[in-house]
């Protein structure tokens, strides 16, 4: 537990960090009007597909050196980060591409135009960071895969400053620089993930801890091996996130066409269930990490033992949670909204979220065991299977064909999250326990 807590708390301020930025986001383009708030709205959706797809992908990386660093294998470890950039590159070119068709995508799916100018013009402006975030991202995952996780706080606390800051001078004109809106929110993401990679960059190629790697001592070829090891293990990672942020995307809709006051609630209690969760995914990448090690070292005992280590610290952090909304419901709403309508449907939406905490950090600490084991293809259909087959499924039965009201739509999620936790720590027993035969 002090080994996980170790690693897993700059992640913790990471997290938070991030969720920091995209509160100053909203925060910051919200006060100049309604437009620039939906444009913010509908381009940060856009770009989230593949922000998830990024995330997904790169976090291949992790796992891999993890085992790489606890076998003592140094060149292994270079291997793998040298050829991470290759990917780098090749998805630095494809986001690039799509983050490009933003305005033509969005006026097809029928975005109001006045939405869709912003929109577009916010995507177009922060897809000039991507590469800089995928640059970031080698080098985050990299340095995680070996326990160093400290230089991926500092790079997201200075992110989290730049970004109050930049969006000061792009969003209102400050400085001399012209007023762009939410437009310049995007503008401001970009310059931050550059000055992210830029703070790794300057750490990794410094501090003494990377010295015997040698990253940046040459250039490599492509390694085909390496390149299909890295894909085939990132591209199901891809698959549970999309999975995962899609059953909640598909919530949010379902609620919206109930109307203002259930989209409001659902929002109120969807953003605490999200701040608390920055906690157990901490931990989350802190287990992989330790699994890594361990099954790096030949240790399979150590290993399975941290992996269920990690999961109960997950489950204990968001019983917490679930404590603190149970006592605490109508204080937590309040703290949202003075709108009396929304505050009693929020409570009640809270409530129902305090019954899938626990499930929900037991199933992120269960993946996060899993992906130490190099295990991604199975937890990716399990995912599948309880987010669509049954969370969905539930929520669109009873709340849409049913039409029993917001409440049971929450049903599907609880559902959908607990499925996922039992079958994803079902997973994680056979696994550890089969590579200990």
């Amino acid at each position: 537990m002090r080994a996980l807590a170790r690693l897993g708390a700059p992640l913790l301020v990471n997290n938070i960090s991030i969720s920091g930025m995209v509160f100053a986001d909203t925060v910051m383009s919200g006060r100049l009007n309604a437009q620039a708030l939906a444009g913010l709205a509908v381009g940060s959706a856009y770009y989230n597909i593949y922000l998830f797809c990024a995330t997904g992908a790169m976090m291949a990386f992790s796992p891999a050196i993890a085992h790489a660093y606890g076998a003592q294998a140094d060149h292994k470890v270079t291997r793998y980060f040298r050829q991470s950039l290759w990917i780098v590159l090749a998805l630095a070119a494809l986001f690039f591409a799509g983050l490009s068709q933003a305005e033509w995508v969005l006026r097809r799916v029928g975005i109001a135009p006045d939405v869709v100018l912003v929109a577009a013009g916010f995507v177009k402006a922060i897809r000039w960071g991507i590469p800089g975030l995928l640059a970031f991202y080698a080098l985050r995952y990299t340095s995680e895969g070996l326990g160093i996780t400290r230089p991926i706080m500092y790079s997201a606390v200075g992110g989290l400053v730049l970004t109050v800051l930049g969006n000061w001078v792009f969003i209102y004109g400050n400085l001399g620089f012209p007023m762009l809106g939410a437009v310049g929110c995007g503008v401001s993401n970009a310059i931050v993930m550059w000055f992210m990679f830029a703070v790794m960059l300057f750490y990794v190629k410094l501090h003494k801890r990377y010295a015997s790697f040698d990253l940046f001592g040459s250039f490599d070829r492509p390694n085909l091996r390496i390149l299909k090891e890295l894909v085939l293990l990132g591209l199901p990672i891809v698959g549970s996130l999309l999975a995962e942020g899609g059953l909640f995307t598909a919530a949010a809709l379902i609620m919206g066409s109930l109307g203002a006051v259930t989209a409001g609630a659902h929002q109120i209690a969807l953003n605490y269930a999200a701040f608390m969760f920055m906690v157990p995914l901490a931990v989350h990448s802190a287990t992989t990490i330790h699994v890594g090690h361990a099954l790096g070292r030949g240790d399979r005992i150590s290993a399975r033992r941290a992996g269920f280590v990690g999961m109960s610290m997950c489950a204990g952090i968001m019983a917490v949670s679930a404590c603190c909304i149970l006592l605490f419901d109508e204080h937590i709403a309040a703290l949202y909204t003075r709108d009396l309508a929304v505050r009693e449907l929020a409570s009640g939406l809270l409530l129902m979220a305090a019954l899938f905490q626990v499930s929900d950090g037991l199933q992120v600490g269960a993946m996060g065991a899993l992906r130490g084991f190099k295990d991604t293809a199975i937890p990716m259909t399990l995912a599948i299977v309880s987010y669509w087959l049954v969370g969905f499924s539930l929520a669109y039965e009873l709340g849409v064909h049913q039409q029993r009201g917001p409440i049971f739509v929450w049903v599907g999620l609880i559902a959908g999250l607990t499925t996922s936790a039992i079958l994803l720590t079902a997973r994680y027993w056979w696994i550890s326990k089969a590579e200990n035969r």
